[in-house]
């Protein structure tokens, strides 16, 4: 199965820690979260972002809520 290194470490930086040491992703990072997506709009794979499971969870979930804030674009229309 085919790698798709050209993403791999900055997605890596998305993913941060917080003071008491959990794991979290800035929804306001609307930059580092736009990698994460296609241009058409649609969130990238694990596959493709090489993140783990958690923080593929946290990533979209980040994008989604940057998206109902109106950071992000729900469609390819603005990007």
């Amino acid at each position: 199965m085919a790698r798709f290194d050209r993403f791999g470490q900055a997605a890596k930086d998305i993913a941060a820690r917080s003071s008491n040491g959990k794991l979290f992703v800035d929804y306001k990072n609307v930059d580092a979260l736009r990698r994460l997506m296609s241009p058409n709009g649609k969130i990238n794979g694990r596959k493709r972002t090489g993140l783990t499971a958690y923080e593929q969870r946290l990533a979209s979930q980040a994008i989604k809520r940057a998206r109902y804030m109106g950071l992000l674009p729900y469609t390819s229309a603005t990007l």
